[in-house]
Protein backbone atom coordinates (compact mmCIF):
# COMPACT_ATOMS: atom_id res chain seq x y z
CA UNK A 1 0.00 0.00 0.00
CA UNK A 2 1.12 3.52 -0.86
CA UNK A 3 0.95 6.21 1.39
CA UNK A 4 -1.81 8.50 0.08
CA UNK A 5 -4.65 10.61 2.62
CA UNK A 6 -6.10 8.85 5.37
CA UNK A 7 -3.89 6.28 5.99
CA UNK A 8 -1.62 5.10 8.90
CA UNK A 9 2.13 5.53 9.03
CA UNK A 10 4.82 4.18 10.81
CA UNK A 11 8.30 5.90 10.48
CA UNK A 12 12.10 5.72 11.32
CA UNK A 13 13.70 9.46 11.20
CA UNK A 14 16.96 11.35 11.92
CA UNK A 15 16.34 14.72 11.94
CA UNK A 16 19.86 17.00 11.28
CA UNK A 17 21.05 20.83 10.55
CA UNK A 18 22.33 21.84 7.93
CA UNK A 19 25.74 21.33 10.00
CA UNK A 20 25.15 17.83 9.92
CA UNK A 21 24.02 17.90 14.05
CA UNK A 22 21.47 15.13 14.99
CA UNK A 23 18.57 16.95 16.35
CA UNK A 24 15.79 14.49 16.75
CA UNK A 25 15.65 10.63 15.82
CA UNK A 26 13.79 7.92 16.29
CA UNK A 27 16.84 5.43 16.73
CA UNK A 28 16.40 2.99 19.60
CA UNK A 29 12.57 4.06 20.22
CA UNK A 30 9.30 2.79 18.52
CA UNK A 31 8.91 4.55 15.20
CA UNK A 32 7.01 7.76 14.57
CA UNK A 33 3.20 7.04 14.05
CA UNK A 34 0.87 9.44 12.27
CA UNK A 35 -2.29 9.73 10.01
CA UNK A 36 -1.37 11.38 6.58
CA UNK A 37 -3.23 14.33 5.63
CA UNK A 38 -4.07 15.55 8.78
CA UNK A 39 -1.29 17.77 9.78
CA UNK A 40 0.39 15.74 12.33
CA UNK A 41 3.67 16.31 10.87
CA UNK A 42 5.25 19.33 9.03
CA UNK A 43 4.05 20.17 6.23
CA UNK A 44 6.83 19.76 3.81
CA UNK A 45 7.63 16.56 4.98
CA UNK A 46 4.36 15.33 4.62
CA UNK A 47 4.19 16.42 0.98
CA UNK A 48 7.71 14.54 0.40
CA UNK A 49 5.78 11.37 2.11
CA UNK A 50 2.83 11.07 -0.26
CA UNK A 51 3.35 7.61 -2.97
CA UNK A 52 5.93 5.45 -1.11
CA UNK A 53 5.53 2.10 0.86
CA UNK A 54 7.02 -0.05 3.44
CA UNK A 55 10.40 -0.06 3.42
CA UNK A 56 11.22 2.73 1.54
CA UNK A 57 14.26 4.51 2.57
CA UNK A 58 14.91 8.51 1.57
CA UNK A 59 16.47 11.33 2.27
CA UNK A 60 13.64 15.10 2.60
CA UNK A 61 15.10 18.58 3.09
CA UNK A 62 12.17 20.47 4.45
CA UNK A 63 12.60 24.48 3.73
CA UNK A 64 11.57 27.18 6.53
CA UNK A 65 8.12 27.84 4.91
CA UNK A 66 7.23 24.48 4.80
CA UNK A 67 8.89 23.51 8.34
CA UNK A 68 8.72 25.60 11.28
CA UNK A 69 8.38 28.99 9.55
CA UNK A 70 11.02 31.96 9.24
CA UNK A 71 12.05 33.05 12.36
CA UNK A 72 10.16 36.49 13.16
CA UNK A 73 12.37 39.16 15.33
CA UNK A 74 8.56 40.46 16.30
CA UNK A 75 8.13 37.44 18.43
CA UNK A 76 10.93 38.46 20.90
CA UNK A 77 10.18 40.37 23.72
CA UNK A 78 12.04 42.12 26.61
CA UNK A 79 10.43 41.60 29.99
CA UNK A 80 11.64 41.84 33.67
CA UNK A 81 12.99 38.79 35.77
CA UNK A 82 9.53 38.71 38.07
CA UNK A 83 7.49 37.38 35.78
CA UNK A 84 9.12 33.80 36.30
CA UNK A 85 7.24 33.50 39.44
CA UNK A 86 9.36 31.14 41.91
CA UNK A 87 12.60 30.55 39.79
CA UNK A 88 15.55 32.15 41.36
CA UNK A 89 17.92 31.77 38.25
CA UNK A 90 16.86 32.56 35.16
CA UNK A 91 19.26 31.91 32.41
CA UNK A 92 19.35 31.98 28.35
CA UNK A 93 18.13 28.74 27.06
CA UNK A 94 15.20 27.55 29.59
CA UNK A 95 12.02 26.66 28.52
CA UNK A 96 8.73 28.06 29.76
CA UNK A 97 5.16 27.78 28.84
CA UNK A 98 2.84 31.38 28.10
CA UNK A 99 -0.67 30.73 28.79
CA UNK A 100 -2.60 32.04 25.95
CA UNK A 101 -6.20 32.02 24.44
CA UNK A 102 -4.54 29.05 22.16
CA UNK A 103 -3.30 26.98 25.07
CA UNK A 104 -0.28 27.00 26.26
CA UNK A 105 2.97 28.15 24.06
CA UNK A 106 6.45 27.64 24.86
CA UNK A 107 8.69 30.36 25.05
CA UNK A 108 12.55 30.87 25.01
CA UNK A 109 15.11 32.66 26.99
CA UNK A 110 16.86 33.92 24.23
CA UNK A 111 19.27 36.24 26.78
CA UNK A 112 19.62 37.96 30.67
CA UNK A 113 21.08 41.14 31.34
CA UNK A 114 20.66 42.68 34.92
CA UNK A 115 16.93 42.09 35.78
CA UNK A 116 15.47 42.10 32.52
CA UNK A 117 15.56 38.61 29.91
CA UNK A 118 14.78 38.59 26.42
CA UNK A 119 12.26 35.29 25.44
CA UNK A 120 11.73 34.25 22.23
CA UNK A 121 8.04 32.44 21.03
CA UNK A 122 9.29 31.19 17.81
CA UNK A 123 9.83 27.65 17.48
CA UNK A 124 13.63 26.75 18.23
CA UNK A 125 13.93 25.30 14.42
CA UNK A 126 11.83 28.39 13.22
CA UNK A 127 13.99 29.51 9.91
CA UNK A 128 15.99 26.52 9.73
CA UNK A 129 15.92 22.91 7.16
CA UNK A 130 14.79 20.16 8.25
CA UNK A 131 17.54 17.11 6.45
CA UNK A 132 15.50 13.69 7.33
CA UNK A 133 16.60 10.39 6.91
CA UNK A 134 13.14 8.87 6.61
CA UNK A 135 12.51 4.73 6.92
CA UNK A 136 8.61 3.49 5.98
CA UNK A 137 7.87 1.00 8.71
CA UNK A 138 4.24 0.51 7.95
CA UNK A 139 1.38 2.09 6.22
CA UNK A 140 -2.32 0.93 6.53
CA UNK A 141 -6.09 2.41 5.92
CA UNK A 142 -6.85 4.57 9.62
CA UNK A 143 -9.96 3.53 11.14
CA UNK A 144 -13.26 5.65 11.56
CA UNK A 145 -12.15 6.25 14.77
CA UNK A 146 -8.85 7.14 14.39
CA UNK A 147 -9.88 9.57 12.05
CA UNK A 148 -13.11 11.04 14.04
CA UNK A 149 -11.54 10.34 17.39
CA UNK A 150 -14.41 11.03 20.06
CA UNK A 151 -13.92 12.56 23.28
CA UNK A 152 -10.56 13.01 22.66
CA UNK A 153 -8.60 16.23 24.23
CA UNK A 154 -6.11 17.93 22.25
CA UNK A 155 -3.71 18.79 25.21
CA UNK A 156 -3.96 14.75 26.75
CA UNK A 157 -6.63 15.71 29.39
CA UNK A 158 -9.22 13.37 30.74
CA UNK A 159 -12.47 15.05 29.67
CA UNK A 160 -10.91 18.64 31.53
CA UNK A 161 -10.08 20.16 27.57
CA UNK A 162 -12.65 20.43 24.94
CA UNK A 163 -11.64 20.39 21.30
CA UNK A 164 -13.64 22.07 18.74
CA UNK A 165 -12.92 21.33 15.02
CA UNK A 166 -13.77 23.43 12.44
CA UNK A 167 -12.40 24.42 8.97
CA UNK A 168 -9.16 25.17 9.87
CA UNK A 169 -8.74 21.52 11.76
CA UNK A 170 -8.32 21.00 15.20
CA UNK A 171 -8.78 24.39 17.79
CA UNK A 172 -7.40 23.38 20.97
CA UNK A 173 -8.85 25.03 24.30
CA UNK A 174 -7.18 23.40 27.52
CA UNK A 175 -8.88 23.45 30.20
CA UNK A 176 -8.23 22.98 34.13
CA UNK A 177 -4.92 22.85 36.07
CA UNK A 178 -1.86 21.04 35.20
CA UNK A 179 -2.53 20.62 31.27
CA UNK A 180 0.67 22.23 30.63
CA UNK A 181 2.69 19.77 31.68
CA UNK A 182 1.49 17.08 28.91
CA UNK A 183 2.54 19.20 25.96
CA UNK A 184 6.41 19.32 24.92
CA UNK A 185 6.57 21.65 22.65
CA UNK A 186 7.02 18.82 19.97
CA UNK A 187 3.62 17.69 19.33
CA UNK A 188 3.60 15.45 22.28
CA UNK A 189 0.21 16.96 23.94
CA UNK A 190 -1.36 14.89 21.09
CA UNK A 191 -2.95 17.76 19.05
CA UNK A 192 -2.72 16.88 15.24
CA UNK A 193 -2.03 20.85 14.44
CA UNK A 194 -0.03 21.43 17.59
CA UNK A 195 3.28 23.64 16.01
CA UNK A 196 0.13 26.10 13.90
CA UNK A 197 -1.85 26.12 17.71
CA UNK A 198 0.79 25.52 20.34
CA UNK A 199 3.70 27.44 18.85
CA UNK A 200 2.86 29.39 16.16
Amino acid sequence: MKIADKTVVQMHYTLTSDEGKVIDSSEGREPLQYIQGAHMIVVGLEKAMVGHEVGDKFDVKVIPAEGYGEYDERMTQEVPLDVFQDVQNVEAGMMFYAQTPMGPMPIRVKSVSGDKAVIDANHELAGQNLNFAIEVVDVREATEEELNPQGHCCCGGNGDGECKCGEEGHECECGGEGKKENCDGKGGCGCPNHDKHHNA
